[in-house]
This record gives C-alpha cells, sequence and structure tokens, in this order.
C-alpha cells in the first residue's frame, strides 16, 4: 500500500469521522499515525483508546515525515503552514483515501447527494452476510461497525465525496452513484459543473450502477440501474410494516427475493437497492444480500431514536438537503397521534442561499417549524443564507439560537402526542442531546 517513507502519519484534524476512520486503518496495517484537532469529541476519545495520540489545539511539532489534513483547515492553519516549511508530504484527505484504495485489489465507491452512510454500512453487512474479505469507511457511525472496520484485504467499501470532487481520487471497481441533486455550490459553479465531475468519477470506475429515477444519473454510462419506476433492478410491492418497509427484488422483470428491513423509512428501501445492485456487480448472490441488508439496524444520526424531551420522543436526522428532510418528513408521518415538530439547523451559509427555494418549500410542509442558528462549518457568516432569513420566508417559523431557546420553545409548543424531529448535520444533534430528560425516555 506504501512505501517505507510512508512509515510515519500526522493527521491535522484527525478527529472527523473520516479522518479518525484512516488513522485507525493506517495505524492497523502498523503505522505510526498521530494527530491534532480544535476540539475532543467521541472519535478523539476512541483513537486514543486504541493507541493513537491526539494532542487538542494544535500547537505540538510535527516530526513525521507525512501530513494528512482535512478540508475543514484553512490554508493559515499554524500546523499546516509549519508543515508546508519544512517540507513534509502533504496529502490532502481525498488523497489518502485515493492512496489507501490502491493497495486494495477491488474498491466499490458510493457517491451521491444523499443516502452514501446508509447505503456504505448496508453493504458492508452484506459483506460480512457473503463472508467476503472486506474494509469499510464510512462516514458515520453504524450501530454494529462504527466508521471503520476492516475483516479482510480483498475489497475496500467505502464513500466517495463529491464535495471539491474529492472522489475524483478514486479508481473503483464498481461505482455507486445514487443521485445527482445539486449541492455544494460553494465549489460547484453550475449543475454542468457538478454532472461532469460525477461522469469523470464513473468513468474512472470499472462498473457503474446508477439511480435509474435520477434522469440525470441515469444519462451517465453505466452497467446497470437500480430504481422505483425504472432500471433492470427494481423494487417492488413496498409494504410498510409498522414504520418499516419490506419489498420484493426484480432483475430484469423477475422476481428474485423479498427484503424486510429493520429500519425506518421508505427512503431507506432505494438505499438497500442501491446496495443490492453494487453487491451484484461484485458477484454476491441475492441471498447474501437479502441477508446482509436484513441484518443492517441503521447508523447514528440517521432517523435515531435518542431519547425524550418533557416525555415526547426524539428522532434525530442528519437532513441538511432539501430533498432530505422531505423524506425525514415522510418517515415521520404516522409515527405519533399528535404533531411532527421541526427542528432544523442549516448547515452552510451557501448551501441555504442557493437552494433557499427548496427549503423553503419543503419546511412549510411542516407545523410551525423551530430554526436554530445556522452552523457555519468552513464559511463566513452571509445574511441572505443564515437562519434569519430562512425564517423570514418560511413564515409560520420560529428562530432560537441556543440550547436553553430551544428547550423553552419546545417545553411551550410540545403536546403528549406530538413527535420532535431534529434535522440537521451541523451541532444541532449534540445541542439536542443535551436538553433530553434525564432518564432518557
Amino acid at each position: 500500500m506504501f512505501s517505507e517513507q510512508d512509515r510515519g502519519w500526522y493527521f491535522i484534524g484527525i478527529g472527523g469521522v473520516s479522518m479518525s476512520a484512516l488513522a485507525q486503518l493506517l495505524r492497523d496495517r502498523g503505522f505510526s499515525v498521530r494527530g491534532s484537532d480544535a476540539a475532543e469529541s467521541i472519535f478523539t476519545n476512541k483513537l486514543r483508546a486504541n493507541g493513537i495520540p491526539v494532542s487538542i489545539g494544535g500547537n505540538e511539532e510535527i516530526f513525521e515525515e507525512n501530513v494528512v489534513y482535512t478540508g475543514a483547515i484553512g490554508e493559515d492553519d499554524v500546523q499546516l503552514r509549519a508543515a508546508k516549511a519544512a517540507g513534509k508530504r502533504l496529502f490532502t484527505r481525498a488523497e489518502l483515501l485515493g492512496k489507501i484504495a490502491e493497495g486494495y485489489p477491488h474498491t466499490v465507491s458510493v457517491a451521491g447527494c444523499h443516502g452514501k452512510t446508509s447505503t456504505t454500512s448496508m453493504l458492508a453487512h452484506v459483506f460480512r452476510s457473503g463472508s467476503r474479505a472486506f474494509c469499510c469507511h464510512i462516514g458515520g457511525e453504524d450501530l454494529d461497525f462504527g466508521n471503520y472496520f476492516s475483516a479482510g484485504d480483498d475489497y475496500f467499501i467505502t464513500e466517495a465525496c463529491e464535495f471539491r470532487k474529492s472522489f475524483l481520487s478514486l479508481n473503483s471497481d464498481v461505482a455507486l452513484i445514487l443521485n445527482t441533486d445539486r449541492d455544494h455550490t460553494d465549489c460547484y459553479r453550475s449543475d454542468r459543473e457538478l454532472l461532469e465531475a460525477y461522469r469523470t468519477f464513473a468513468a474512472q470506475s470499472s462498473r457503474v450502477a446508477v439511480n435509474a429515477d435520477d434522469c440525470r444519473a441515469f444519462e451517465i454510462p453505466h452497467d446497470v440501474g437500480f430504481g422505483f419506476r425504472a432500471g433492470e433492478i427494481r423494487a417492488e410491492k413496498p409494504t410498510s410494516e409498522g414504520e418499516k418497509y419490506s419489498f420484493t427484488v426484480t432483475e430484469h422483470g423477475i422476481p428474485i427475493v423479498r427484503v424486510r428491513l429493520g429500519v425506518i423509512g421508505k427512503y431507506q428501501v432505494k438505499n438497500a437497492l442501491a446496495a443490492y445492485a453494487a453487491a451484484r456487480l461484485c458477484g454476491l448472490t441475492a441471498g447474501e444480500i437479502k441477508r446482509g441488508l436484513e441484518s443492517f439496524r441503521g447508523v447514528k444520526r440517521r432517523f435515531e431514536r435518542v431519547g425524550t424531551i418533557c416525555g415526547v420522543p426524539v428522532i434525530c436526522d442528519y437532513a441538511h438537503h432539501p430533498k432530505e428532510i422531505e423524506a425525514a418528513l415522510s418517515a415521520a408521518e404516522g409515527m405519533c397521534r399528535g404533531m411532527v415538530r421541526v427542528v432544523f439547523q442549516p448547515h452552510t451559509y451557501t448551501r441555504t442561499r442557493d437552494l433557499m427555494e427548496d427549503f423553503v418549500k419543503v419546511l412549510k410542509k411542516a407545523e410551525n417549524p423551530i430554526i436554530y442558528r445556522t452552523y457555519a462549518a468552513r464559511e463566513k457568516f452571509a445574511f441572505e443564507g443564515s437562519a434569519v432569513a430562512l425564517v423570514s420566508r418560511v413564515g409560520e417559523s420560529a428562530y432560537v439560537q441556543s440550547p436553553q431557546d430551544l428547550k423553552n420553545r419546545l417545553v411551550q409548543e410540545i403536546k403528549e402526542d406530538d413527535l420532535i424531529l431534529v434535522l440537521g448535520a451541523g451541532d444541532i444533534y449534540d445541542v439536542a442531546k443535551k436538553i433530553l430528560d434525564k432518564n432518557g425516555g
């Protein structure tokens, strides 16, 4: 995978979900690994528990030859500037991911604006069910595997993120394109540029599976399409059983197998179908895939029940794109006798500004949604993409900017039979967990 000069690695921003997984992967293969991050997290704690030194604040000297940094690190970062001045070998997170993938005989990459984490996790369960030798790199925490799991060195299963075209670092045996929805408008100047990136990602792959219901994805040259309405592989006769779904997989119109999922939401049927298509391209049997999909219990922060507030159930979901919000709202329908009370935190000013009309349209479907202050991530304040601007457009909504404000608002508004649905990819998950009932519900 690497030469002798690659033995020592230092990660700037090691506490991220992807970075921590890559750090652990290198450590498990005998490399010397350590790093720093701006703040403590469950991932920094996990790394230390597994023998990887982590400093907080990023003030220590870097003596390793190889330095990896995340896109969240600005060019003016003190450690990054010092590493450049010292002539260290620098790798972005995406570059390291591509380098790692090259060391495996087979790579399966999952791309798309949303659904990557659940689908990647599903594939990991499928490959375990099929007793394949695999390693998975997940952009979230699967309830069984966490964000990284290794059971051999034949297949490397990874999320392939389109942000800043980082997925172009991957040359895959199987590329899976879940959707091509408009996103990351801070780094893609147009839909045309975004679609061209997906086309390039597919062209770098030996075999490609695409969402046939996404007309733009379907135009990308591919080996197999999957969907509800189109494609060689389809999900037919979806049936809800409580909050979960079962469906029949057909191939070229022939019923193959019936799958009963253990996770909530019809949108998970599409994710499962995508995983099925990719696994079939890898040679797994329908029976192996069925067992793996049915063993999948979910991912943290993906429609996760986290507790209660004043006895009212709270579900948290990573949804931060209008289509993801719509899917989460659909999944929550019928789960309570009262109202679904939505709390949403916008993620980045550019996404909120450029997709404003779509955000307004979907949030107006909720009953008096609460909008929490924007999670800026890597961006500077811009009023036109702020939570305040969003509230002014939604109309029947409320703005809050602190955990206590959020709790006060919820306590005033929620009723016994309601359900609280907390949406967003920023720190709203931690905020929600801080204001839960102490007994956890």
